[in-house]
């Protein structure tokens, strides 16, 4: 189990994927690009072709390379970093910080996964070898994509991190979080996950760096006589809310331009 940092900031114990499943994610995946290319090659044997053969091999490499790299891309970029192999699974691909992948990264790990990993030139080898040779189980198309892919289906250890102290709710509003780090606000996430796990004198000694070291970079100061163990999660879980309306708010417009696109006559 590894902790991967969300795009707020905030740690969550997810495990990435092992290679078993993987296998198995892609053997489903396979099989149903296999189904595509069968389908596809019905059809043109039903439609019939004049063309000459020399059209024919080139109808037929673009669709080959169309379904082993639009296949992946087009799923992973539109459900957010899944497969119908990998929701089968329970994984999905996220960034290295966490967040939901878009098409950049779709695309480049499609890209590797048809000429470099699974037929190109490696046959497979340069997949497993670099999964098994990483801490986080990338393959080829990760590393050059900046993405991981994670095991959904385990449970997730919880932490007072997202509890905002309702006495600070206004005072987290209005503060400047741009300096807060997400090295910084890792190590704080952790601290007080684990805080039951310290001595008592630690645990005074690390709280108090940690949070002269958030208060060093967030402004305004916290009313007086705030303690630490509010100021730390009162910070984080203002972090998070507004990355959850900033999502919000392009969801929203996102859903205002689709509707505004003319609509293309018959």
């Amino acid at each position: 189990m590894q902790q991967v940092v969300t795009g707020e900031a905030v740690a969550l114990d997810l495990r990435p994927a092992g290679l078993p499943s993987r296998i198995l994610a892609g053997s489903v995946d396979a099989g149903l690009q296999l189904l595509l290319l069968f389908g596809f090659a019905a059809v043109a044997a039903a439609v019939g072709s004049t063309s000459s053969a020399a059209a024919d091999a080139t109808l037929s490499t673009v669709v080959i390379v169309l379904v082993l790299i639009g296949y992946p891309v087009a799923f992973e970029a539109l459900l957010r970093g899944r497969t119908p192999g990998k929701a089968m699974m329970g994984l999905r691909v996220v960034r290295d910080d966490g967040g939901p992948i878009g098409f950049r990264q779709a695309f480049v790990r499609g890209l590797a996964g048809a000429f470099l990993e699974r037929a190109g030139v490696t046959l497979f080898v340069g997949a497993i070898v670099t999964m098994l040779l990483n801490s986080r189980s990338k393959r080829i198309g990760d590393l050059l994509a900046g993405t991981v892919v994670l095991q959904e289906r385990v449970s997730v250890r919880g932490g007072l991190v997202s509890a905002m102290p309702p006495p600070l709710a206004e005072w987290a509003a209005s503060c400047d979080l741009t300096g807060l780090t997400d090295e910084l606000a890792l190590s704080v996430r952790q601290f007080l996950s684990r805080s039951t796990e310290f001595t008592d004198l630690a645990r005074e000694d690390l709280g108090g760096r940690l949070t002269r070291a958030v208060l060093d970079v967030v402004t305004p100061a916290p009313p007086p006589g705030t303690p630490g163990w509010a100021v730390l999660p009162a910070v984080l879980a203002e972090r998070r809310r507004r990355d959850e309306a900033r999502l919000a708010r392009d969801e929203e417009l996102r859903r205002r331009l689709r509707g505004r696109l003319p609509q293309r006559r018959r």
